[in-house]
């Protein structure tokens, strides 16, 4: 194994890195010097804080502030700063996680500088070029060095593109994160409670994706299906999406629809909560698809396509674009329809990764 001075930079900047980071983290720094660099581009500081502090996630030991944009842009912004941050800090090889435009940058700056690059969570597709959280994908997996792979199927989709060296099936660091969760969670009280909530009772929702929110006519169709779903709708905003709402017009269809919630966004724990406690989940994060599956909560995704196939095809997620008129309809009366499978690993993803970082550092 590596001496501890090792230094690797793990690159973060979204709430999906954030929850990734808890049991990541803590399995590279019992043999690295693990340092962790935030973008910003969560740019709601509270928000990013609040995830940090429950999570007891390390302090980033650079936060680059670089915020929201056009996607051009504020990649460019990270591309710059990241490289930037790295030719300093000389970390032995950089981790970058998911399919976000920190990932991107951070796969473009490592590549860029001769840095050995690890991504978790390769392998993932949804096949949409035209999405960017794809675009995302594709482009790092093909820069990386080191692909730690979630699924069977990620590792298929990578030989289908020729990438077959450096790939390691690992399992989900998201299973290991909802495991630690559960210990974080012990002794706290349940958001449920706070808000009043039965238990298979209520609706959660959630939305975010640029398609859906940024679009006026998108986000009134979500807005009209949330005011005909029949159970009480629990519906954390995004600010973004809250802003949109409001720019649009949209919020105007929750006014003769008091069974529709909502609040404030929620943190990863009080999440954990609300996804238990739902009868079904209706969302457009994939990162929530997942969780949905795992927790065993039925989820409709409103969108026309998932990375997360095993969901779908074992009958716990079923797909429906907004713009088809049927998502009250779904979340009406969705039902699983199949057992769930093993795809996601043990539990120990984060353990494999650390050893594997170890071997090939070691080595080098």
């Amino acid at each position: 194994m590596p001496s501890a001075r090792t230094r690797i930079a793990t690159i973060v900047g979204a709430r999906p890195h954030f929850v990734k980071l808890l049991p990541l983290s803590r399995a590279l720094r019992r043999s690295f010097d693990e340092i962790v660099i935030h973008t910003g581009q969560h740019y709601d500081f509270e928000m990013s804080r609040l995830f940090f502090d429950e999570l007891e996630l390390p302090e980033p030991a650079r936060h680059l502030g670089v915020g929201s944009g056009p996607h051009g842009a504020q990649t460019g912004a990270m591309l710059a700063r990241l490289e930037e941050a790295l030719v300093e800090e000389r970390p032995a090889a950089v981790i970058v996680l998911g399919d976000t435009n920190s990932t991107l940058a951070g796969a473009l700056a490592a590549a860029k500088l001769g840095i050995p690059l690890a991504h978790v969570e390769a392998g993932v597709r949804g096949h949409n070029r035209r999405e960017p959280e794809e675009q995302n994908r594709v482009v790092t997996d093909h820069l990386s060095d080191l692909l730690f792979v979630p699924t069977a199927d990620g590792v298929a989709e990578l030989s289908r593109e020729g990438i077959t060296r450096g790939v390691h099936r690992v399992g989900d660091v998201m299973l290991d994160a909802l495991e630690m969760a559960a210990a974080l969670t012990r002794d706290r009280a349940s958001a449920l409670g706070r808000l009043g909530l039965e238990r298979g009772r209520y609706v959660l929702a959630t939305f975010h994706r640029a398609a859906n929110v940024d679009d006026a006519t998108m986000l009134g169709r979500i807005a009209d299906a949330l005011a005909a779903v029949e159970d009480t709708v629990v519906f954390p905003v995004h600010p973004r999406t809250r802003v949109r709402l409001e720019q649009s017009g949209a919020a105007s269809r929750f006014a003769g629809a008091p069974h529709v919630r909502m609040i404030e966004p929620v943190g990863y724990l009080d999440s954990l909560d609300l996804v238990r406690g739902a009868r079904l989940v209706v969302t457009d994060s994939g990162g929530l698809q997942k969780e949905c599956y795992l927790l065993g909560v039925p989820c409709v995704t409103a969108d026309r396509q998932t990375a997360w196939v095993e969901t779908v095809r074992d009958g716990w997620n079923v797909l429906v674009p907004p713009e088809s008129g049927r998502l009250a309809e779904a979340v009406n009366t969705f039902k699983p329809r199949g057992q769930r499978g093993r795809h996601y690993g043990d539990g120990r993803a984060s353990e494999r990764i650390a050893d594997i970082l170890g071997r090939t550092l070691g080595a080098s």
